[in-house]
């Protein structure tokens, strides 16, 4: 049942994207922008084909950096004192049946269906220690 309806009480923790691959993604998305620009400014000086190429394909490692950056943004976890929500999918605690220790970390529901957990999440191992100790009060009461 991982509608959006009910009330997972407050926030206790929330994990967003570690930000060494936020810093990481800024400097590759900056740096093939400055090379679009210098290769622009070089196919406009020299008119040369292949600095035209040049440009374009920095200008897709820039798209696709930035794609990349807005999506990732989006995978956090937040831990509630009734469950947790991962990409706008909420679960209560009742609904967990197993968390895998090993990576990538699967948190199977009792429904069958796997959740998977991204290496990029920042502190993913208390993030795990906090969803097994909620998940085991939740079952022992």
């Amino acid at each position: 049942m991982s509608e959006n309806k009910f009330n997972l009480g407050r926030m206790i923790a929330a994990h967003p994207v570690a930000p060494i691959y936020v810093q990481r993604a800024v400097f590759i998305a900056v740096l093939s922008f400055l090379f679009f620009l210098g290769m622009m400014l070089a196919f406009y000086l020299r008119q040369s084909l292949g600095y035209f190429l040049l440009a374009t394909a920095f200008l897709f490692v820039y798209l696709a950096t930035m794609f990349s950056w807005f999506t990732m943004r989006k995978r956090f976890v937040r831990v509630f004192e009734n469950g947790f929500e991962f990409k706008n999918a909420r679960h209560l605690w009742s609904e967990v049946d197993a968390i895998s220790s090993s990576l990538p970390v699967l948190i199977t529901l009792k429904t069958g269906k796997s959740i998977e957990l991204p290496s990029t999440i920042a502190e993913l191992d208390l993030l795990v220690r906090q969803l097994r100790s909620r998940v085991a009060q939740s079952s022992a009461t």
